[in-house]
């Protein structure tokens, strides 16, 4: 992958593999024994991936992609904490990635725990609890919004992760000021396999989505 990929060519990269995905033609590039030869010495991914540890959000098979060419971070319900913010301005400040993409999904285990939390009160035991905390601010500005469908609330939370992403890391939201990096929040619906635009910062307009 070049080095000096542009935020929109990597998303259109993401996006052409995530239709060839759903098409069900995956060309599964990169993912032989010549490319592992190839990124031994290092790595240059073209997209930095945060998204939710959902087992059914396997990122290099949605977006059919191969080795080296995504740095993948993953939490339940795609939180964020000090370890996923350093791994992301490992990716954009020390790889050089041009892209930061926020995964989301339907049926989000954890935005559904969520939700019942903030209706009934309930609550959850150990560290899971510790995330629906992080969740809470999304869903409560969703409801503040009078959004009652599991689409609008995932979409409030990507879009929350994206802002709370450039509120704490100055790095990277230098970096999309600089415009040499894009931070941008896809939604992923599991039946279909699609992933559709929510939001984006320092993306020019043209951008579109996987349809």
């Amino acid at each position: 992958m070049t080095v000096d990929l542009k935020p929109r060519d990597a998303l259109d990269l993401l996006l052409a593999g995530n239709e060839r995905f759903v098409a069900g033609t995956p060309q599964h590039p990169n993912q032989d024994a010549a490319r592992r030869t190839e990124i031994t010495p290092g790595q240059n991914p073209f997209a930095v991936l945060f998204g939710c540890s959902d087992s059914r959000l396997a990122a290099e098979i949605i977006f059919d992609r191969g080795l080296g060419d995504l740095f993948v971070v993953r939490t339940a319900g795609h939180v964020t904490g000090p370890e996923v913010l350093g791994s992301i301005e490992y990716g954009v400040s020390l790889l050089a990635s041009p892209l930061v993409v926020v995964l989301g999904h339907d049926a989000c285990g954890a935005v559904a725990a969520t939700r019942a939390a903030v209706q009934d009160g309930t609550t959850a035991g150990g560290y899971v609890r510790d995330v629906i905390e992080r969740v809470t601010p999304s869903v409560l500005a969703a409801r503040a919004a009078g959004h009652t469908e599991d689409a609008e609330f995932i979409a409030e939370h990507i879009r929350h992760t994206v802002d709370l992403l450039l509120e704490r890391s100055r790095s990277l939201a230098e970096a999309v000021d600089a415009g040499r990096v894009a931070v941008v929040g896809l939604s992923y619906r599991l039946a279909d396999g699609t992933a559709h635009l929510v939001t984006a910062r320092g993306l020019d307009p043209a951008a579109g989505s996987a349809t």
